[in-house]
């Protein structure tokens, strides 16, 4: 058995019915031509010879003394973590989010391996689509999308075996057993720690402490204000994704001098700010967000590497142009702080800056003091071209988790020349998630207007005010 990190197993002491802590992927693909109508059934017929699952996807968590530890499943049987199901028609994309929904919202058990997959047919000339989850405490969203990568080849001819029996070196429990550690290195491995770890404690709660009287671009705890999504939540859910082209942000960031994650987040903006204002919810102050910073590139270990900042989304600001400036700001002070700490200082500057989320949570006061308003991640996509055995990747959207007082989620991620939108929300604390899409649309449009490029794009879509309120259909 192998000991989780505190970061881990947090996220399985966090976990509740209404909940759920895992993390998911949804793959569109076109089968390659000429394959025929049961080109599903013989992929799942290959996949079928590899009944055996390699770690992290044959362990399971038992809890023993207070703490967690993986083992690995004697028992894995394939069938139950692999599922085949089927659209009901007409099967259009707008079906498939619905699925998505319905089976984000369901726990994983924790009796067996932490994951799933699904593979849903039913999308209109052909298309198929796969959706995979895995608990948080064996992945963070950067692993889960190399692992996704890992399984799928640069060329229609070459197969490969599924995710669950391939090696992935990133994870702790996929390397060879080393010798056991003696006391002295041990003792002397604290200690390297701690020189990192202390300041790292030590600035996230001086960050916690001057948030209340500090006037800069930083965003720092409480300074967010109350917001429709900052309540308790309930276990269902609903996705709502959309792809927009690579090419029309980068010339938003080139023709502004942002990066192309900034844009990112002054869409996310722009669109927030519109589902506020048809709700006439709309605060004074700016929203925000709490945004993941992977520290993969800094290290081999795997389970989570991630620290985060806090960045203003400056939705009180009408000027499309003056909003990005202002989030540009905000997120360069931040970057600024944790590029000069080593990792284990940015891990514990990070947690700590953030640890009274949990007493907000338990006590209610988070709904009125929230510590920031969303959580907004970018993860890293596939740039070159990938194939499922054959099947091109056409389209990939990341699905996160919501938490309580943090009810609305949003993770983007790259898929070659095009950025996926992934929103997952609780289904009763945000209503009519999919007008977010159309927000999206007309957060882009509108940079673009501003700063008059991408005259090619068509004209931002106008929903009326009164359509947010109806009962949405998916």
């Amino acid at each position: 058995m192998q000991a989780l990190s505190p970061t881990d197993s947090a996220f399985l002491w966090m976990e509740t019915r209404n909940q759920p802590m895992h993390v998911a992927g949804l793959n569109i693909h076109t089968p390659p031509p000429g394959s025929g109508p049961d080109y599903v059934s013989r992929l799942l017929a290959e996949w079928a010879k590899y009944p055996k699952a390699i770690a992290p996807f044959n362990l399971r968590p038992v809890l023993k003394m207070g703490l967690w530890y993986w083992e690995e499943d004697d028992e894995f049987e394939l069938d139950y973590h692999l599922r085949h199901l089927a659209l009901p028609q007409p099967g259009r994309i707008r079906e498939l989010l619905a699925m998505v929904s319905r089976l984000h919202g369901n726990l994983l058990d924790r009796n067996r391996p932490l994951w799933e997959t699904y593979v849903i047919e039913g999308l209109p000339g052909g298309r198929f689509a796969t959706y995979s989850k895995i608990h948080h405490a064996l992945v963070d969203g950067v692993t889960g999308a190399r692992m996704a990568a890992n399984s799928m080849c640069l060329s229609e001819t070459e197969h490969k075996a599924p995710t669950w029996a391939l090696p992935f070196t990133h994870h702790p429990a996929s390397r060879r057993k080393t010798a056991p550690v003696g006391l002295l290195q041990q003792l002397g491995n604290v200690a390297r720690a701690g020189k990192d770890i202390l300041p790292g404690i030590g600035s996230g709660l001086w960050d916690i402490v001057r948030a209340s009287y500090t006037q800069s671009a930083t965003a720092l705890p409480f300074q967010a204000p109350p917001t429709p999504f900052n309540v308790e939540i309930s276990g269902s859910r609903r996705f709502a994704a959309q792809s927009y082209s690579l090419s029309r942000l980068k010339n938003i960031g080139k023709a502004t001098g942002a990066t192309v994650n900034d844009v990112t987040l002054a869409i996310c903006s722009g669109a927030l700010r519109e589902y506020l204002l048809a709700q006439n919810k709309l605060p004074k102050k700016p929203l925000v967000a709490m945004v993941p910073v992977s520290l993969h590139g800094e290290t081999d270990a795997g389970g989570n590497q991630v620290s985060l900042l806090l960045a203003s989304l400056a939705t009180h600001i009408a000027d499309p142009l003056k909003r990005l400036k202002r989030i540009v700001e905000s997120t360069s002070e931040a970057k600024e702080r944790l590029t000069k700490m080593p990792r284990l200082q940015k891990m514990a500057h990070g947690i700590t800056s953030i640890s009274p989320l949990g007493a907000g949570m338990v006590t209610g006061t988070a709904e009125k003091h929230p510590l920031f308003n969303l959580v907004i991640s970018n993860v890293p996509g596939p740039r070159e071209s990938l194939y499922l055995n054959g099947a091109k990747l056409d389209e990939a959207y990341p699905v996160s988790i919501p938490t309580h007082y943090l009810a609305l989620n949003i993770t983007i991620s790259g898929c070659g020349d095009k950025l996926g939108f992934g929103y997952i929300a609780c289904r009763r604390s945000v209503p009519a998630l999919q007008r977010m899409l159309d927000y999206t649309h007309n957060a882009i449009v509108e940079l673009e207007t501003a700063l008059e490029i991408g005259t090619h794009a068509p004209k931002a879509v106008k929903t009326p005010r009164k359509a947010v309120r109806k009962k949405s259909a998916d």
